[in-house]
This record gives structure tokens, sequence and C-alpha cells, in this order.
């Protein structure tokens, strides 16, 4: 978080009550992806465990214009063929040796096509009814288009209470007034688009109910220029422009859906388009709304 983002010490609803149960949750390597501008304002770019790329950083690009199509996992590979053994046979007890032998070496040294390795599949599995989320959060996480690159683990990584608090400026107490308002957990996956032109980070915390999501996404805020964001309707949208066309600018979107608040950052080379967070936060809002 900046110094201008903080969790609001009031109790929001439900506070009398929080669910008190957590999900558990995994230690994340202290890898960082890629920083933002120096201009740039609000919360901070959750870090993911373990950079799986072999290239750090941006491409040289200058636009973003994306369509992000969803992929749920990857596709099983298809079954391996076997190639079926040929005898060797001659309809003509007359035949040469020569003959024979040329066919025998034919038949068996036919090349044979080889098998592609299986294409790991994701394992989390989650279900929505009625705007509660249950089940492994990571599952909700908006999946990574065709041909983007995860930044760590495929599936995402949970948020430790320790990984929360420094998320905050406000530290410890930010995480009581969290706990406070119905807090559960957290999870979070930064990948890079197929394109290159932008690396998006999506972070989801689940809550007790859906006025406690709802209320928390109110009021975390960013002191940075706001920008609309359409296809949803809860979603309060920031950006951070760079202060020259080579440097890298950001776009913030914050909103809720159900018991799960959901942030949706992008950081792009040069000045951002922010028809690319309204599409992102659209499709999140979709994937929390059906889970699929």
């Amino acid at each position: 978080m900046s110094a201008h983002d903080h969790v609001p010490p009031i109790a929001g609803p439900d506070a009398t009550a929080p669910d008190a149960t957590d999900s558990s949750t995994t230690e994340s390597s202290t890898t960082e992806s890629s920083t933002t501008d120096s201009n740039a304002a609000g919360r901070k770019l959750p870090r993911a465990a373990g950079v799986a790329l072999a290239t750090a950083g941006l491409l040289a690009v200058t636009a973003v214009s994306a369509t992000v199509t969803v992929a749920v996992g990857r596709p099983e590979s298809r079954p391996a063929v076997t190639a079926a053994a040929v005898a060797p046979t001659s309809a003509n007890p007359t035949a040469s040796p020569t003959a024979t032998a040329s066919a025998t070496a034919s038949a068996t040294t036919a090349p044979t096509t080889p098998t592609p390795a299986p294409a790991p599949t994701s394992t989390v599995k989650g279900t929505v009814k009625d705007g509660r989320h249950d089940g492994d959060l990571r599952y909700f996480l908006l999946p990574i288009p065709a041909g983007g690159e995860s930044y760590g683990p495929a599936d995402g990584i949970p948020l430790s209470d320790q990984e929360m608090i420094e998320e905050f400026d406000d530290g410890a107490e930010a995480m009581r007034t969290l706990r406070s308002i119905g807090y559960k957990d957290a999870v979070t996956r930064t990948y890079r688009t197929a394109d290159g032109k932008a690396e998006v980070t999506v972070t989801l915390l689940r809550f007790g109910s859906a006025a406690q999501a709802e209320f928390f996404a109110k009021n975390d805020t960013k002191d940075l220029p706001a920008i609309e964001v359409t296809g949803d309707p809860a979603a309060r949208g920031y950006i951070s422009k760079p202060k020259q066309a080579a440097y890298t600018g950001s776009m913030s979107g914050i909103s809720s859906q159900g018991d799960v608040e959901y942030t949706v950052d992008v950081e792009v080379k040069g000045e951002p388009d922010k028809a690319l967070l309204s599409e992102l936060m659209k499709r999140q809002r979709d994937w929390l709304t059906s889970g699929r």
C-alpha cells in the first residue's frame, strides 16, 4: 500500500459476528514482479512466488488494446497413437531374398510421431451459490488468457496474514480492522499477456458476507485520478500515467461480487488504455458470478 492507502478504522456490517474461520495459506517466495512507475500511488502489487519466466519486465511496446479470452486450466493431451507392427509377407514364394529383406526393412523402420508430454492441469476447485464462494479461493481468480505466462504458480498463491499486513501502511492495525469486518482469506496471481503488452495482477479477498465485501471495496481507495470502468457497475477505476512515453503506466480497478472483494492491477509501457481494465474487470465479475 502507498501512504495514501489504508483500511478505514471503522466497523463494517456484521462486525459483531465475523466468520473466524480462515482458509489455509502457503508461504510465497520473496521474488517480486515488475515495479510500478515512480509516480504511481495505491495498493502495492502483491508479490508472486518465483518468477516462472526466463525474461523479466515488459516488452518494448507502445499501446494496449486487447480482448482477453479466458481458458480454464489447460487441455489434456491427446492419447498416444501406437504404430502397429507390420510383419513381412510374401505373396510370391519365389520372391528373391533381396526383395523380401527390402520390404522388411521398409516396414520396420517407418518413422513414428513422438507423443507430446502431458500438459499440467489445475486441481483447485470451487463453487459459488447466491454470492457465496466456497472451496479454494484461487479457483475464482480470473483465468490466464491463452498464451499468457504466469509469474509463480499458475494456480496463483494464497496470501498469509503477514503478507497482508505488509500490503497496508497501517500494518497490524489494518489486519485487526479486516478481521473485525469479516475478512477470511486472500489470494493473488500475476501474469503477462501473450502479446507481452501488459502485466496483470488479480487479488481476491473473501469475507463472511456480501455486505462485508462491499463495505471494504467502497472504502478501499487510492489517491489517483479516477477513470470510468464500464461493464462492472460496482467498480471504481484509477490511473497513473507515465511522465514519459517510455515509462510504465498503470491502472487499478476495485469492486466486489458476493462475499469477495477483487482488485485488478494492470501495468503497461506508456499511457494505459482504460478499455483493457474495463474488459478485465467485467470478466472477473462474470467469473465470480458464475464460477465458469
